[in-house]
């Protein structure tokens, strides 16, 4: 080789070493973004939030926890999956973006988004799992997700527009299409990452390897798994989703979900048919047949919850291995809590705290001290901004949360929120419960339960009654704290500008009780396979 070539070969390499490393250093000049996000995920169901029932240990996602802050109070807006999402990505209550339910509400892509104006600030962007949002997703360079619900097992997804199917395990497939973008990924940019499982969700079918993984335990139950609702409002009474009255075959697993191949059925089965030929010979009822499904749901249930804390720990580590961790945010969360057992209910909905509040975890290198905690009120309305705030980009005037980073950081500005204002709207289907809107303080939460057939107010007192199970609101004792939280919610309606009364649409396509049904639109029925405890 002549001189000539060997100096330019040299030279050549050199400046390919350079701009590596200046590509290098424009991508860490701004924090990636890790989000992992889960569907339905109780808090209680996380061993960092210390339930007293242990029900599961999570080491995966308890090193989040230790190596960053925990939020022991954020709470959503709307208690429902696709409402929250909206709000995440929007930084807007339910009645600004849109998007109120899970029956008829379909999501304005062309709506100002966080990812949008990450993507806008230089940032890669990418979605992996379920969206469920019903319109394709925007301002993402990269994009597979579950159509609608999505299935737990060889699930169909949407690879950028295009269909394609999938052999596995739907939490281990999302975690695996996730890691493979990051490899992939424009390394001269930093990157948001949004890893959404569907799990834990109804009916919550965990992995095939984890069939078995509680060796029939027996697990402790909750005080009000029994709730009578004595003294409390219609509303609450009157529901259609508690474990004595709501839960289907397909929740049980006495039927085999139908996404299964023929080898995956008989691994199934080899789990599952021994003990539902026992539960048939026993022909349980009343509070026995509850326990039986308690238990149940809460093998399923968790160990739905394991495989997504084996597949955090999959993230972390390749985080770790690819040097990436040091310059990486990870925010680890739900769309809503979730009921196990507590008030004899599984699903969400509800102002009450197991599906008010939802877990967050914040590993912020260089900002978050390992193993902090906070109680101040947060929300999902707040993520957008948190996450625009971390890449030095401005908010819009039009989102409603706030930035957490100087809650991150362990200080606490001195206007924070002491209240938040919540508003439920899907009704009849699938679950009965009632229209509600009111406000949520450190102790206190005032609620109006208005629709169709009710009108009535709630005053629960947290320090008096944590289980929640009490009516205080005509209590004479409690008529100043009745007065100031009446005022303190019509401020906040002002406040997120909620003035009106919402459109009829907010509630669903199915028509109310005595409503007429119009063309095209269905009648409300219970659930399918239905069979009551009595």
């Amino acid at each position: 080789m002549n001189r000539v070539a060997l100096l330019f070969l040299v030279t050549a390499g050199l400046a390919g070493e350079a701009l590596a490393a200046a590509e290098q250093a424009s991508a860490s000049s701004k924090p990636n973004i890790l989000f992992i996000f889960t569907d339905d995920l109780a808090y209680q169901a996380i061993s960092t939030y210390g339930d007293e029932r242990n029900l599961l240990e999570t080491p995966g996602i308890d090193r989040i926890a230790k190596e960053g802050m925990r939020f022991d109070r954020c709470l959503v807006t709307n208690s429902i999956c696709g409402p929250s999402r909206a709000t995440i990505l929007t930084g807007k209550y339910s009645h600004m973006n849109g998007f109120y339910n899970n029956s008829n509400s379909r999501f304005d892509g062309s709506q100002t988004t966080f990812p949008k104006l990450l993507q806008k600030g230089g940032y890669s962007t990418a979605i992996v799992g379920k969206w469920h949002l019903m319109t394709d997703p925007t301002g993402f360079d990269y994009w597979h997700i579950l159509p609608g619900q999505g299935v737990y097992y060889n699930p169909p997804m949407i690879d950028n527009g295009e269909r394609v199917k999938h052999q596995g395990y739907t939490t281990d497939i999302i975690t695996d299409l996730s890691i493979d973008w990051l490899k992939k990924r424009d390394k001269s940019k930093p990157f948001l990452m949004m890893t959404q499982h569907k799990a834990p969700h109804r009916e919550w079918s965990p992995p095939l390897r984890l069939l078995g993984w509680d060796k029939d335990r027996k697990y402790p139950e909750p005080p009000t798994l029994f709730d009578d609702y004595e003294g409390r409002s219609k509303a609450v009474s009157d529901h259609d989703m508690g474990i004595d009255r709501t839960f289907t075959d397909l929740d049980a697993k006495l039927v085999v979900p139908g996404s299964l191949n023929e080898e995956q059925k008989a691994e199934w089965n080899k789990y599952y048919e021994p003990r539902n030929e026992e539960f048939r010979k026993q022909n349980l009822s009343g509070r026995d047949l509850v326990r039986w499904r308690y238990n149940r749901y809460m093998h399923d249930y968790l160990g739905c919850v394991k495989a997504v804390d084996e597949n955090v720990a999959r993230l972390l580590d390749f985080l770790d291995k690819e040097g990436l961790a040091e310059n990486t945010i990870v925010v680890f969360s739900s769309d809503q809590g979730f009921y196990l057992g507590e008030h004899g209910w599984f699903d969400k909905r509800w102002i009450f705290e197991e599906s008010l509040k939802t877990p967050l975890l914040v590993r912020w290198p260089g900002l978050t001290k390992p193993g902090s905690s906070t109680k101040e009120i947060v929300s999902l309305i707040d993520f957008a901004e948190t996450f625009l705030d971390a890449a030095g980009i401005e908010s819009p005037a039009e989102m409603q949360g706030r930035s957490l980073k100087a809650l991150c950081a362990g200080q606490t500005p001195a206007d924070w929120r002491k209240s938040l204002y919540y508003h439920y709207y899907e009704y009849p289907v699938p679950h009965r419960v009632r229209p509600h809107y009111g406000v949520i303080t450190d102790r206190y939460k005032l609620i109006h339960y208005y629709k169709p057939d009710v009108n009535d107010w709630e005053l629960l007192d947290r320090e008096k009654d944590p289980l929640e199970v009490k009516n205080f609101y005509n209590d004479p004792a409690y008529a100043e704290t009745v007065k100031k939280l009446h005022a303190e919610v019509e401020r906040l309606k002002v406040e997120v500008k909620e003035t009106e009364a919402p459109p009829r649409q907010a509630y669903g396509n199915r028509p109310f009780e005595g409503e007429p049904v119009k063309p095209g639109q269905p009648n409300a029925r219970p659930n399918a396979n239905r069979r009551k405890a009595s």
